[in-house]
């Protein structure tokens, strides 16, 4: 047994500049890194607390060669260059990393075992510059080195107390960016923080084999969902062993939120030596094969790029759509107004694909502003400038610029199409529950008949009601709650009938055993100054049979006044409409009419109630099919479209087609 000492090439001043603007935890990292380099399998961090809960000490444990004790010189000597230099395999701290720890802790210990030598070494960072060791027995070793072959342990101690210090939770995120590339490509090598093992950071792997000049490669490629902590993307050569042979910087680097890391693997691999290849007389060949799998691994992170980059602007478009920065188109016709939007999104798409850095880089005013002017050249007669003003701001060749000018075209025909499609749903849809209207409304239930056909087309009610979402559960039955507090809404009478049929009061007993639809969303969305909002709309359908009258008119009303009252609906940002429908408005009846012609100014159809956050209509059916048929009479004039007579449809044959279709 004996002592020995040392001092490393550098004085402590020199040592503690260089890590003036390290974080003090990452001190840690370097002792981590020291292990995984030393051939570790296993490395395990651990925090050690007083009563208090106060962090006293760490340690950091790893099984690998331990420290080379014939060697202390490259070891505890050297500084900013060690054994590890030019090393791929290695961390490459080039000898400083292990003196980091004077940022969190005034003392370090290293406890050692290497060629059955068993050695303690400490360090002050009083005297950072100099350390002292001995060997000792192995009675006085660490527990935890007596069992295996060789390793480190060391322990920090006396640490800063003012020295903040991260959370647990905020330490294995850290751990888990910085380790994640070296523990995905060794899974037999982990890493422990406090007894939990490190997860491996959220990724989606890609795999090819390639042949290149007979020689077998298999390639890895890693995407990464969140940012490692080094900044820049490598590309790896790994031997047998997945020892790092070679890197260099991928093409991958400065790409929009896309983080890689790309392996080749090959017997060849092992071959590989670059400190002799210049000697060697298959130098030019080696040179040439190493060339060509760096091509492939940058054409393959290419293509991941290139389907990342769809779905990435893809997500980023429904996005401002979400957030209102596209415009309204309030006061369009529905199936324009779908057409206009998505032509924009489709042209944003384009320009984004070719550029991504043009709307990535920009705030959300600029942003909002480009797209509406976007939106309103598109179908100027000064579209083509378009190309004119991509051309002199985008860096893009030629033939960037032409393929953009092709999918800015070609989206468009596409849009075209689909409207035109669209409207020839909806007609086709129109004509047959006008057919149910005429011929089947004695039989037509609102349970499940027009229930489950109102879902599937809630764009007859208007261009603002094109989606209406799922039904919130507790919205749903609060509303029906209040609305069961109106009297007789579910009683029908001879007076809901038409006079030829209030003579049969079998009619009568008939309908009171059915129930009228009632349908309730609430959505998010954005009022006309891009408040987020939440609009409200029910819809009460009477059966077809009734006829709307004042009584069921009232009872909307009504069902206004409770809404208005109950505290959870009275606040500025949630919006009702409620939409009374029927199969037509009694030719007896005053006061709808007189409320309708009430409010004409106001240039919505069906509105009979306009008071702050609250919209009442009444529509027919027959009024919702005139609506569509004048909205949309240029197109379907032009299209003239050709159907079958529907008359001698059955009434669950329009049924099913009106269920079973989505026109959207």
């Amino acid at each position: 047994m004996k002592n020995f000492s040392g001092i490393a090439q550098i004085t402590d001043t020199g040592i503690k500049k260089h890590f003036k603007s390290t974080e003090p935890y990452k001190a840690i990292f370097e002792f981590v890194w020291n292990g995984f380099d030393a051939k570790a399998n296993n490395v395990h961090i651990d925090l050690q607390k007083n009563g208090l809960d106060t962090l006293e000490s760490i340690t950091i444990f790893d099984d690998g060669d331990g420290i080379d004790l014939s060697n202390l010189n490259n070891s505890f000597e050297k500084f900013n260059e060690s054994n590890k230099k030019d090393d791929d395999d290695k961390h490459g701290s080039h000898g400083r990393g292990r003196l980091a720890f004077y940022k969190l802790a005034n003392k370090a210990t290293w406890f050692t075992k290497w060629d059955n030598k068993n050695v303690k070494i400490e360090i002050s960072a009083d005297t950072i510059s100099q350390y002292s060791g001995e060997y000792i027995e192995e009675k006085k070793q660490n527990k935890l080195l007596n069992n295996i072959k060789s390793g480190t342990y060391v322990v920090l101690s006396s640490l800063y107390p003012k020295i903040p210090f991260p959370a647990e939770e905020t330490l294995l995120d850290s751990l888990k960016r910085e380790f994640s590339w070296l523990l995905i490509i060794n899974p037999h090598k982990k890493l422990f923080l406090n007894g939990i093992e490190v997860p491996i950071l959220e990724n989606t792997c890609f795999e090819k084999s390639v042949q290149i000049d007979n020689i077998e490669f298999k390639i890895k490629a890693i995407r990464w969902h969140e940012k490692l902590s080094h900044d820049k993307s490598c590309n790896y050569l790994l031997d047998s062993h997945h020892k790092i042979i070679y890197k260099e910087l991928s093409k991958a680097n400065n790409k929009i939120e896309f983080y890689t890391s790309c392996y080749a693997l090959s017997a060849w691999n092992d071959s590989y030596n670059k400190d002799e290849l210049e000697m060697d007389s298959n130098a030019e060949s080696q040179q040439k094969i190493l060339k060509k799998i760096n091509k492939e691994m940058s054409d393959f992170l290419k293509e991941i790029y290139e389907e990342y980059l769809r779905e990435y602007v893809d997500a980023k478009i429904e996005s401002y759509d979400e957030k209102g920065y596209f415009p309204s188109y309030l006061g369009y016709d529905s199936s324009y107004a779908l057409w206009r939007k998505k032509n924009t999104k489709d042209a944003v798409k384009s320009i984004y694909l070719a550029d991504p850095k043009i709307f990535a880089n920009l705030a959300t005013k600029p942003l909002k502003i480009i797209i509406r002017m976007l939106d309103k050249l598109l179908v100027s007669k000064e579209n083509d400038a378009i190309f004119d003003v991509l051309d002199d701001v985008l860096d893009l060749s030629d033939t960037q610029v032409g393929l953009l000018a092709k999918q800015l075209k070609t989206t468009t025909l596409e849009n075209i199409i689909s409207t035109i499609e669209t409207l020839q749903k909806r007609e086709l849809a129109v004509n047959q529950l006008k057919e149910l209207m005429d011929n089947h409304y004695n039989s037509v239930l609102e349970t499940p008949d027009l229930q489950k056909i109102i879902e599937a087309n809630t764009w007859l009610f208007g261009a603002q009601y094109e989606i209406l979402g799922a039904e919130e559960d507790s919205f749903t039955k609060i509303t029906q709650r209040l609305r069961d507090q109106i009297r007789g809404i579910n009683h029908v009478s001879s007076d809901d009938l038409d006079k030829n049929d209030a003579v049969n009061q079998v009619v009568v007993d008939g309908l009171n055993r059915q129930v009228d639809l009632f349908l309730a969303r609430k959505n998010k969305t954005f009022d006309t100054l891009n408040n987020p909002i939440y609009k409200c709309v029910i819809i009460e359908i009477k059966r077809p049979s009734v006829s709307l009258n004042k009584k069921h008119m009232n009872q909307l009303l009504d069902y206004a006044e409770i809404l208005s009252k109950f505290p959870e609906f009275s606040n500025d940002e949630i919006y009702f409409e409620l939409i009374l429908i029927g199969r037509k408005i009694s030719k007896d009846d005053f006061s709808i009419t007189s409320h309708l012609n009430s409010q004409k100014d106001k240039g919505e159809k069906g509105l009979v109630l306009h008071d702050g956050n609250i919209k009442c209509y009444v529509k027919s059916w027959y009024s919702i099919f005139q609506d569509f048929k004048l909205s949309n009479s240029y197109l379907l004039d032009n299209l003239k479209s050709k159907y079958e007579d529907l008359s001698d449809e059955s009434k669950i044959s329009l049924v099913d087609d009106l269920q079973g279709q989505k026109a959207s």
